[in-house]
């Protein structure tokens, strides 16, 4: 019996079962959906969290005054920090940075690189005439070097100069979310204009490129007017000033942290024995940390599918020494007619090789539909996990021959003249 005669007998009778081989092909494509579909979702999650903490440029980093934690689980009072430390929550220990601080410290930084100082202040709405937008436009104070900073670019218009920031006059630059709310037919036509951030009028004066968005970030609506303007006309309070840092060599970007700390400690009033009171964060840490976090999520799919897999290999098994017992006549009558012992076991290999690499197959394409459904509401591309899909095929290859080489030897040893009197 040839190699080709061999699959195509033991695909036609593993098409004959309908019934056993469905639900076998069901029990595997579970354990396989179960496993592609999570990992399919992880790592949209893990596109979209890229995408979003992705503002700053490749060469910038933040300073901060409060390290940026993640709550893992709901006690203890322990978190999980971006650098992989643990620290237990000191809020007398977050002091915010105050305007002259940010200010000393742009002043004082002596390396070849840019400094940047910002103040968040809160979603808004913007209006223009009776078309206004929902409350969630963010509105920043920025200085001349912020946009180089967080990656942005000027699609019309200009940036904002020195003097408009010492001056603290109502300009502003629009995110081109903004823009296309305000004007929807024209947005480019924004610049110059009038509008209303807050109630308060304000002139655009630059437009911005699209940045992109994500699920958990809109980084093209925002309007962003100078910082002094911020805290001349908006209750600011005690909020804290973030400092960025745009290095010209990313080659030297730990020699720019660590000039930035020591220029920042006596800024602060640190002793030489205190620990730092301000933090760096660069562009990816925080999407580092979040996806490490999610790799126990993506372990203990993997086990799920295993265990399925385990399963699915017992009753894959289970079946198979069912149709050597239903087909001993069948094996007898070939054996007798000169049938090789390789041929018979060669058949019943392919024969539970194919029913798993169907179950593989039909896991592997709803694992994908499932993990992407996730990814639609997150708005990534279309995400397929080639190495898990790789990695599952060859699974599915291991359990069908696990499971079908006991049944194959099995059927292999059959005398043909017992075979042949078997009822």
């Amino acid at each position: 019996m040839k190699l080709r005669d061999s699959l195509t007998l033991a695909f036609n009778t593993a098409r004959s079962n309908k019934l056993r081989t469905g639900i076998t092909v069901a029990i595997i494509a579970f354990g396989i959906m179960a496993l592609i579909g999570i990992v399919t979702a992880i790592t949209a999650m893990n596109q979209s969290l890229t995408d979003s903490f992705s503002v700053m440029g490749a060469n910038s980093f933040t300073i901060m005054y409060r390290d940026v934690n993640i709550q893992l689980g709901g006690g203890g009072g322990t978190v999980k920090t971006t650098n992989g430390r643990r620290r237990r929550k000191k809020s007398n220990m977050d002091k915010p940075f105050t305007y002259e601080e940010a200010k000393l410290f742009k002043e004082r930084y002596n390396f070849p690189a840019r400094v940047s100082i910002s103040l968040n202040y809160r979603n808004v709405i913007v209006s223009k005439g009776s078309i206004q937008s929902n409350p969630n436009v963010t509105l920043i104070g920025i200085d001349e070097n912020y946009l180089l900073l967080s990656g942005y670019t000027l699609s019309s218009g200009r940036n904002l100069t020195p003097i408009d920031v010492q001056s603290g006059g109502n300009l502003c630059i629009i995110g081109s979310s903004v823009a296309k709310k305000l004007f929807p037919q024209h947005p480019d036509k924004a610049l110059d204009q009038s509008i209303k951030v807050a109630g308060i009028k304000y002139r655009v004066v630059g437009i911005l490129k699209d940045k992109g968005s994500s699920s958990f970030m809109n980084a093209d609506n925002v309007v962003f007017t100078s910082y002094n303007n911020l805290r001349r006309l908006f209750p600011v309070g005690r909020s804290s000033f973030s400092i960025g840092v745009y290095v010209n060599d990313i080659n030297l970007m730990e020699a720019a942290i660590s000039e930035a700390k020591g220029t920042l400690r006596p800024i602060r009033k640190l002793r030489f024995d205190e620990d730092n009171n301000f933090y760096f964060l660069q562009s990816n840490s925080i999407s580092e940390a979040f996806i490490n976090s999610l790799s126990s999520v993506a372990g203990a799919a993997a086990l799920i599918g295993l265990i399925t897999l385990f399963s699915a290999a017992i009753g894959l098994m289970n079946i198979m020494l069912v149709a050597v017992n239903e087909r001993t006549r069948e094996i007898g009558l070939v054996k007798a007619i000169g049938g090789r012992a390789s041929s018979i076991k060669a058949q019943f290999l392919f024969e539970s090789v194919i029913i798993s690499l169907m179950g593989a197959a039909f896991g592997i394409v709803l694992g994908i539909l499932v993990g992407n459904i996730v990814g639609i509401f997150l708005e990534t591309p279309f995400v397929i996990p080639w190495g898990w899909v790789i990695t599952g095929v060859v699974t599915c290859t291991i359990v069908g021959l696990a499971a079908g080489i006991y049944p194959a030897m099995k059927a292999a040893k059959l005398d043909p003249i017992v075979a042949l009197r078997y009822e």
